[in-house]
């Protein structure tokens, strides 16, 4: 089963970070979470590795009916989007929405996966 969309640009990480936060809060998403996985890997465990960052990003009326719908969903939100270096390109990933679906069987999150991929999607598709 695929649980990501997947981009993947000729831009350096810079410029698609600041592109990919753009491409969110114009599809209604703010970044809730920020994880620069390289620097803390690096500050850990002295691991060097390509550029990685985890935005947790949150579209609050989505999250809401989401949570309407089953409590225990937060175990599934922020929206994860991973911003890494592949190679000499950059790729940019989002946790596909359908996952919620897949994972609690509850169709009452139909509606908010098929919402919150149309957004991610569109953000995504933005880019390139």
């Amino acid at each position: 089963m695929s649980y990501d969309r997947t981009v993947r640009l000729d831009a350096d990480f810079d410029t698609t970070v600041t592109a990919v936060r753009k491409a969110l809060a114009d599809q209604g998403f703010g970044i809730l979470t920020e994880i620069d996985v390289k620097a803390t890997l690096k500050a850990k465990l002295g691991h060097d590795m390509e550029d990685y960052l985890i935005l947790g990003a949150c579209n609050p009326p989505l999250a809401h009916q989401a949570l309407e719908a089953d409590r225990s969903i937060g175990l599934l939100l922020p929206c994860n989007v991973v911003v890494r270096r592949d190679g000499d390109r950059t790729a940019v990933q989002a946790l596909d929405p359908s996952t919620m679906v897949t994972l609690t069987g509850l169709p009452a999150l139909e509606p908010v996966a098929t919402d919150a991929a149309a957004r991610l999607d569109a953000a995504l598709v933005s880019l390139t």
